[in-house]
């Protein structure tokens, strides 16, 4: 058949529907990679959340941490309930559009606050999309109450019950005890590589045992498995079919038991007039801390909860500093209670013996200039006893210019100063022991023979802390052994079963003369015993509590500005130019049992402002003591109450305010 022109072939007509069809299966094959790429590119991480968010999710059992009892069982540290406000990035749908907008008005955040939220949100969401995020911590109940009215708009905001730390001292131990803070990122991906288990959003210690003791108390948490849907919510009906293994508890954190007597530390607490200082009461036998004042303190709730701006400006802004701890990350000169250091040295060098006489006219002429000592009129002929007895410093004066700074020097190292103590738990500072070649390398002009005068009465360079100084004289009262301080006897389990245990630890023993070591202690207590002694007033202030206890012990005053032609008295001063107060002791002196340190700082005079709490801690302890022998002890495993009045404030000792002294660069103090 001859094709008629303008009709198509049968082959042509073909060809086109092929080409339709062809053009069709192109066009369904660019629709469908198009979807693809929007579903498993764009909105990929979304589809996945919620395709796995309709079979299981893993719901964190937190463990409870590990409380902290004093050495009778009685509560310092536990958990109180609280509710804290998460979001799961997976699971909130329209997060900035929506949720967090409404978060803010529930919970009242500022426009600052609610960006952090939306930042932190959308990192999570990158990297742990299924992590809960922190975003409220301790929820008030008026902020629970609005928050589950509105959760059907809250899609991935749960409200969790979390476990809070709660410290029933308040600030009285705070620098012991230490707070918690949130983690950071450098620390959780720090710890995590060592195989923790922490997440965004956990407490961890900050400072103290909760710091040095963190991995023992933080106990081990667990996991329980849930069916939920794309919003996170969970199917109930559907948990059963998880099995037996769908939960794994939680294992509690362990207990840490101190040394310290809580009844010994409120009545350090009780008797310090200070606004500022230390007071340490140490077991000589053992190096056991039985009490251990810093003041002032910080209350670790406030740190570990919910703290405002203002709040922490006040704490970094105040003068006295509360945040630092005195007892060991702070140090002094320590007056005259470093002579026991000088007359140990004396007598180690064999140029003086306990008789050695040396006259004292009101001081001491080296070259063209005369070390005053603290009496003007002088003490006449001293010998070794009553040169610590009336706290002369003319004869101690004698012994630098004799044998130089090193020896002394070198008897103070060994007795522990100018190094930390190892407690671990505190921070430290090493303090000063200075040598000559100190002098030479830091002084200006280098070292000169009035630089050991200085060391030998506690002054110059010397600074101690609290701490070291308790150590030194624990030393003494033992015959010579130096003890590393500790502050936790055990760790128990959550049924009080012993998990580890710890024993006194020896750091060195330092080799003392029997002889010499009886006249020093000798003069000791005749600075408590003896009419004439400084602390001789403070003693009888407590004749009744200590009438069969014989205390040894030495007060100082250590100068913080140099003495002007005119003493001033204390109350004309401004306070933070007045003396420190010190007083270190230990008793019963036939068989010592506990060492006493007290540092008032700014305090006055040793005699007056640091002794009588020393003589009323060293009272305390042997009044307990009887009393836990005449009915012993029971494990209290009771909250503890705090009781004590507030403790005295700076502005109670600034009322009188006067012109602070200037003139000699002396050091003669007592």
């Amino acid at each position: 058949m001859t094709p008629t022109l303008g009709n198509s072939t049968p082959g042509r007509d073909l060809k086109r529907r092929f080409l339709w069809l062809g053009l069709a299966m192109v066009g369904g094959i660019v629709i469908l990679a198009t979807q693809l790429y929007r579903l498993q590119i764009i909105r990929g991480e979304e589809y996945s959340a919620k395709s796995v968010a309709n079979f299981v999710k893993e719901v964190r059992l937190r463990a409870d941490r590990g409380v902290i009892k004093d050495a009778r069982g009685t509560i310092l540290v536990d958990s109180r309930p609280s509710f804290d406000a998460f979001i799961t990035p997976a699971f909130c749908t329209d997060c900035p559009t929506i949720v967090i907008p409404k978060l803010a008005e529930l919970l009242g955040w500022d426009a600052d606050q609610r960006q952090k939220v939306e930042d932190q949100v959308k990192v999570a969401k990158r990297n742990a999309p299924f992590q809960p995020l922190p975003v409220r911590i301790d929820l008030t109940r008026d902020e629970l109450d609005r928050l589950n009215a509105r959760r059907d708009i809250l899609d991935g905001v749960e409200v969790v019950p979390v476990p809070h730390r709660n410290y029933r001292s308040e600030t009285v131990l705070s620098h012991v005890l230490g707070y918690m803070n949130e983690i950071n990122q450098d620390e959780l991906d720090r710890l995590n590589a060592d195989g923790a288990k922490y997440a965004l959003g956990d407490y961890i210690g900050r400072r103290g045992l909760e710091r040095y003791f963190e991995s023992k108390l933080r106990g081990v948490d667990g996991v329980r498995k849930e069916v939920v849907n794309a919003r996170g919510k969970t199917i109930e009906e559907l948990n059963d079919k998880l099995g037996e293994n769908s939960v794994i508890p939680p294992h509690a954190g362990s207990n840490l038991v101190l040394s310290i007597d809580m009844r010994l530390q409120e009545e350090a607490e009780r008797v310090f007039p200070g606004v500022a200082g230390a007071v340490v009461a140490i077991d000589v036998n053992t190096g056991f801390i039985k009490a251990l004042v810093s003041r002032p303190g910080f209350d670790p709730n406030l740190l570990t909860g919910r703290v405002t701006p203002a709040q922490m400006a006040a704490l970094v802004k105040d003068p006295l500093q509360p945040m630092i701890n005195r007892v060991a990350a702070a140090h002094y000169s320590p007056g005259s209670t470093f002579k026991v250091v000088t007359q140990l040295a004396a007598f180690k060098s064999g140029l003086f013996r306990p008789e050695t006489t040396i006259n004292c006219p009101g001081g001491y002429k080296l070259g063209a200039r005369t070390w005053r000592c603290h009496k003007e009129s002088g003490h006449g002929p001293v010998n070794a006893k009553q040169a610590m007895a009336y706290s002369c410093d003319t004869w101690f004066f004698k012994v630098a210019d004799t044998l130089g700074l090193d020896p002394i020097a070198e008897m103070g190292r060994a007795l522990g100063l100018g190094s930390p103590t190892g407690i671990g738990v505190l921070g430290e500072v090493p303090g000063i022991m200075p040598t000559s070649e100190y002098h030479d390398r830091l002084s200006p002009g280098g070292y000169t023979k009035g630089m050991a005068l200085n060391s030998a009465i506690g002054q110059g360079d010397d600074n101690v802390t609290p701490l070291q100084l308790a150590g030194v004289y624990a030393a003494i009262a033992n015959g010579g052994t130096l003890y590393k301080p500790q502050l936790v006897q055990r760790i128990e389990d959550l049924d009080g079963q012993v998990v580890e245990s710890y024993n006194p630890e020896v750091v060195r023993t330092v080799d003392m003369n029997p002889a010499h070591l009886k006249v020093i202690v000798d003069g000791l207590v005749a600075v408590a015993n003896e009419p004439g002694g400084t602390a001789f007033r403070a003693r009888q202030k407590y004749q009744e509590s200590l009438k069969d206890i014989e205390v040894a012990g030495k007060t100082g005053t250590a100068q913080v500005v140099a003495i002007g032609s005119v003493r001033l008295k204390t109350h004309q001063m401004d306070f933070f130019t007045r003396d420190h107060a010190w007083f270190a002791g230990f008793a019963p002196v036939n068989k010592p049992e506990i060492a006493v340190v007290v540092l008032n700082e700014h305090g006055g005079h040793g005699g007056v402002d640091a002794a009588p709490t020393g003589m009323a801690v060293i009272a305390k302890y042997f009044e307990l003591k009887q009393l836990d022998a005449n009915s012993p002890p029971q494990r209290s495993n009771q909250p503890y109450v705090l009781t004590l009045p507030p403790a005295p404030k700076l502005e109670d000792v600034m009322l009188t305010r006067g012109v602070p002294p200037a003139g000699s660069p002396n050091a003669a103090q007592h």
